[in-house]
């Protein structure tokens, strides 16, 4: 192992209440396009804001469309060497919650209980009411609407059906950010792992974990703005350096 890796496996064992938060960088391991790198997904198609969705039906439209488009992404991606490591942390007891910014639900696929991931950002693999929530499967969504247009609606309540993932101009969900803040400040190891760092109110939780006294390791492929703050800074690949890392933890 190198030195950092050795560091951060001696930071894990000393740890009593570490928290993991990823961002697009652990899944553009798994094939997953970062949305928001040059050639990603917002470069090539301007996206549809929140209060345009809830006021058009054209925008409704457009939504579905692409929605639909970037999931031919996301059907054949599977959980990679640093979501898997990271479930194994979960399930020894080492971490207590995966904090995430990514919608693919990835981390529950590599075993990650529901419970214990919170999503930012929502997620991308199913569907609900923006008023009384109810979930909806997409494939039937889809049938319909790639069959003559239709737009879902509630069968419970009429109100209008979105993919469950937070869109630009959408307020972030409350129970999440309840949840993640908790997490946050009753920990002593916040792991940042594959996240630039720069889109807020997400990007805060690193640093509340800092301000409370827990130690801070950011493992990015590029540089961060936090980096200077952390305790440790890791610039690798994300599922080497953490198989290595549970390999030796686990041992």
């Amino acid at each position: 192992m190198c030195d950092d890796t050795v560091a951060l496996r001696d930071l894990l064992l000393a740890s009593k209440r570490a928290v993991v938060f990823t961002g697009a960088g652990i899944s553009t391991e798994s094939g997953i396009p970062d949305f928001r790198s040059p050639g990603g997904i917002w470069s090539r198609h301007k996206p549809i804001d929140f209060n345009d969705f809830l006021s058009s039906e054209e925008a409704r439209r457009r939504a579905w469309k692409l929605k639909f488009m970037m999931d031919e992404d996301l059907r054949q991606a599977a959980p990679n060497a640093g979501h898997l490591a990271i479930a194994e942390l979960v399930r020894k007891g080492l971490v207590s919650h995966v904090i995430t910014q990514n919608v693919d639900g990835l981390h529950q696929k590599s075993g990650v209980p529901d419970a214990q991931v919170v999503e930012l950002h929502g997620n991308t693999t199913y569907a609900h009411c923006l008023s009384c929530f109810t979930c909806y499967e997409l494939a039937p969504i889809k049938t319909g609407f790639e069959k003559d247009g239709t737009l879902p609606v509630c069968g419970q309540c009429g109100g209008l059906v979105k993919a469950a993932t937070i869109s630009f101009g959408q307020a972030m969900p409350e129970s999440a950010m309840r949840s993640a803040q908790k997490a946050t400040v009753g920990c002593d190891l916040f792991l940042a792992i594959g996240s630039s760092l720069v889109v807020y109110p997400a990007a805060s939780f690193p640093l509340i974990a800092k301000r409370q006294g827990a130690k801070l390791v950011i493992i990015n492929r590029d540089p961060t703005e936090l980096d200077s703050v952390a305790d440790l800074v890791i610039h690798n690949e994300i599922g080497p350096v953490m198989r290595r890392v549970v390999i030796e933890v686990l041992a």
